[in-house]
């Protein structure tokens, strides 16, 4: 008998953790706000004219009633997949019409079409945007982003995000309760400093956290009501903007040193006193001050630099997917000859994150991380970085070749990329350098003779006019036994005889979106080297082992957020084993830890925002 109520008790307890853990996976969390009925305290053309509500012919007829909507809409209600269709088509017809000359090109009359869904209905604008994702991050993101950015003062019609200027100096504190929404968890800001490619853009540079925060939507649910876009405008040195009349933004030579400084310190404290739990994406600051941000805020913040550090992780996901598709196990990393063309933000993050993966595969010592510096040749726009170059950039500097040992492969300071490859005869070359077709057909003719069986080409500069090489050059050049990567999409390369030069695009979405949805979801304290690390491990073992084989290493973006639940669970892990977690809404930090793997992976999914109509319900404010 005792044994018997001793079973049952064990049965009775398992059953009470089984419920605690269903109620837990189970219970509505703020994320999923759009899933309940959403409370509005405005009606009729109100309604009609709020994107964030607005549900244009799919509302019911109650609602009809309810918001006095009966009257301003057709009478026939269509349902959310019958309006997408119309508006499909729609697309397809207004694509060239749209267009403003024969100089401007199909992706910004897409752009155009798109951003006028986003001002008048959100959630359909997510729902097409999350359906044809392939079709569409390309629009909304990169390449096209670069054309946008570069048209922003004359694509402008309605606010999105805001804007802190040099002019705001002590008024920051209270600007940043004019934005109407209680909380955000997500925001990204730039100084339009240096968009992609393109250099200073200035206040126009706001385009980039617009698209960037599109994604974060679309791959990794956060909720629309709940992100903000950035722009910090510090002025300009782009003589074209400060002579335009038609500019928007502050028409005066950017701010320097401790001035500029002090401005992004005052916009840090505003943000972070309003939304302690918010978490901000640096993008596209130009070199000199992209270091010095991210090492003066990450110990302190909840934030992250997505050049530095995004990029790097993309990068090394990429490099160890071309370890696996040589054949080899990723612990052969290490072993690795890597010649790196840039050593910008981008440049120099991808080969701190490269080298400290390299050694923590060594033993994660001080003689592993010696020993994985001397992996890497680096080439600048003066050539190979030697310790005898004059006024080195300091951040460069630990990558600078020892030039005894330069003597002895036949090297000297200064040597170009073409004479670096053809002596190193690296396993990959890897750009970041945002120059244009610098990959020439001498460079490409010189990895022929690489001692890798698959050398590797990663061409990551982004918009697609900076690619370091299009994959065509690259297959053309050196047939398919290579692994291709770039930053901007290309199409596949039909090589003939049935043969095809799979083409990888190593882009950020892949990495981003897990990473701040992860630390959102964990509640991590701050962003570390740790959590990113987790991510791009996951991401490059995302690929089943025939992929790899036959040289695909990234995934298909249609498969975006899958991959987002994924590298968001990997960051939650890592960020519970490094005690940083604090837990979210309700789910403290144990309760996280209790989780296994598939509820872990439960628990993301349903913190996911999905694009679905709310239920409105009127309450007079």
């Amino acid at each position: 008998m005792a044994m018997l109520l001793k079973h049952v008790r064990a049965s009775s307890s398992l059953l009470k953790q089984h419920v605690t853990r269903a109620h837990l996976l189970s219970r509505p969390f703020t994320t999923t706000e759009g899933h309940r009925p959403s409370i509005v305290h405005k009606r009729s053309l109100d309604i009609l004219h709020d994107p964030w509500f607005n549900k244009g012919t799919a509302f019911s007829m109650t609602e009809r009633d309810r918001l006095d909507l009966r009257g301003l809409l057709p009478p026939n209600v269509m349902s959310p997949d019958l309006q997408i269709e119309r508006f499909m088509v729609d697309l397809k017809r207004l694509e060239v019409q749209a267009r403003d000359g024969p100089s401007d090109p199909n992706a910004l009359a897409k752009w155009r079409i798109l951003n006028r869904l986003h001002d008048r209905n959100e959630t359909m604008y997510y729902k097409v945007l999350i359906a044809k994702i392939e079709e569409y991050a390309p629009v909304v993101y990169t390449p096209t982003v670069g054309l946008v950015c570069q048209n922003y003062s004359g694509l402008f019609r309605r606010p999105r995000g805001m804007y802190f200027s040099a002019e705001d100096r002590g008024e920051m504190m209270s600007m940043v309760y004019n934005w109407p929404a209680e909380q955000v968890d997500m925001i990204v800001v730039t100084d339009g400093s240096r968009i992609l490619g393109l250099g200073d853009l200035g206040v126009q540079g706001i385009g980039i956290a617009i698209g960037k925060l599109d994604l974060y939507v679309a791959a990794a649910g956060i909720n629309p009501q709940r992100v903000l876009p950035v722009m910090i405008d510090v002025g300009t040195n782009n003589e074209k903007l400060l002579e335009d009349p038609l500019y928007l933004g502050l028409q005066q030579h950017r701010l320097d040193g401790d001035d500029y400084l002090a401005v992004v310190d005052e916009f840090m404290e505003a943000v972070f006193t309003r939304w302690p739990n918010v978490i901000v994406q640096f993008e596209d600051f130009q070199s000199k001050w992209a270091f010095k941000l991210l090492q003066r805020y990450r110990n302190t913040y909840r934030m992250f630099n997505d050049d530095v550090q995004g990029t790097a992780g993309v990068a090394i996901a990429g490099l160890l997917g071309a370890v696996r598709a040589q054949g080899r196990p990723m612990i052969d990393f290490p072993k690795q000859k890597i010649v790196v063309a840039g050593a910008g933000s981008a440049g120099i993050g991808v080969l701190n994150a490269a080298r400290k993966t390299m050694a923590r595969m060594l033993g994660n010592n001080e003689i592993a991380f010696k020993s994985a510096k001397s992996q890497f040749w680096v080439v600048d726009a003066k050539g190979l970085i030697s310790e005898g170059r004059e006024n080195i950039d300091p951040d460069a500097l630990p990558f600078a070749r020892n030039l005894k040992e330069m003597e002895r492969q036949g090297l000297r300071e200064g040597a170009s990329l073409e004479e670096v490859v053809k002596q190193v005869k690296p396993d990959v070359l890897l750009g970041l350098s945002a120059v244009g077709g610098l990959f020439s057909k001498e460079v490409l003719e010189a990895l022929k003779d690489s001692t890798s069986t698959r050398p590797a080409i990663f061409a990551m500069s982004n918009p697609t006019k900076n690619a370091e090489c299009t994959a065509e050059e690259a297959f053309s050049v050196l047939g398919d036994n290579i692994i291709f990567a770039s930053g901007s999409p290309f199409s596949n390369v039909d090589l003939g005889n049935g043969h095809i030069g799979h083409c990888n695009q190593g882009n950020n979405m892949y990495l981003f979106p897990g990473i701040g949805l992860g630390t959102l979801l964990s509640g991590a304290s701050i962003i570390s080297d740790g959590m990113l690390q987790a991510a791009a491990e996951r991401l490059a073992t995302y690929m089943s082992e025939e992929e790899v084989l036959k040289g695909i290493i990234f995934p298909s973006t249609s498969r975006i957020r899958d991959i987002t639940e994924k590298v968001a669970a990997a960051v939650i892990k890592e960020a519970l084993e490094e005690d940083l977690a604090e837990g979210y809404h309700g789910m403290d930090a144990r309760e996280l830890k209790k989780l296994s793997e598939d509820e872990l992976a439960e628990y993301v999914k349903n913190n996911m925002w999905n694009p679905e109509y709310p239920t409105l319900v009127y309450r007079k404010e």
